[in-house]
């Protein structure tokens, strides 16, 4: 009988997405021998109060992208099909009814994000349907976190490993001035902006 498949979840905008989240994505696979991590664009991240620049299609197409160029990263639009805002919970619940069982996920969290865990929806409820992996951020290094939690098959836990230091606000911010990107994100996504003159300066006629 094969072993139960083991898979990680990173969300995010993705606005684009870069290499930073699918450098961290494969970094934390390996070191965890997982079978695949999942990138899922967030439909209304919860979090932020400005709507993505690009839609969801386009945000998924990059996304999709992005993962086929790097091994056991898998795109998946489970947010992006549901109304609302985008809760971790709701996702995780989603997969759950998929067939997978809490111990089986490892939900990727930047250390940033993790330090106002107990502001997120449904906390602390969500941290037993999934394993929390933290991983550092610039200017937030991974926390200490206990390994372990009692009555329940899930952790808490951090990885100390090396995160690019790369924002999509910058990506965008340097579209619009010409700037090349292509250190930023890796090729389909970058052909892919240019392709769709996405993060462009909206011409002055357009907004007459």
């Amino acid at each position: 009988m094969s072993a139960p498949i083991r898979a990680g979840i990173l969300g995010g905008t993705f606005d684009p997405i870069h290499i930073g989240h699918v450098e961290t994505a494969s970094a934390v696979r390996r070191m965890l021998s997982l079978d695949y991590v999942l990138l899922l664009p967030s439909r209304t991240p919860p979090h932020r109060s400005i709507e993505p620049r690009a839609s969801g299609y386009h945000r998924f197409a990059m996304t999709a992208l992005a993962a086929g160029e790097r091994d056991a990263l898998r795109a998946s639009d489970i947010e992006l099909r549901r109304d609302g805002p985008s809760y971790t919970v709701h996702t995780l619940e989603s997969l759950h009814s998929e067939g997978f069982a809490p111990a089986q996920l490892y939900f990727i969290v930047g250390a940033d994000a993790f330090a106002e865990i107990d502001t997120w929806y449904d906390y602390p409820r969500l941290l037993e349907l999934a394993h929390f992996i933290v991983v550092p951020r610039p200017g937030f290094p991974a926390p200490t976190v206990p390994p372990h939690r009692e009555a329940t098959s899930t952790t808490v836990s951090s990885l100390d490993i090396a995160t690019p230091n790369v924002s999509s606000t910058d990506i965008r911010q340097r579209v619009a001035k010409g700037e090349p990107i292509d250190h930023l994100v890796t090729r389909g996504v970058a052909g892919h902006i240019r392709r769709h003159r996405l993060y462009m300066p909206v011409p002055v006629s357009a907004r007459q």
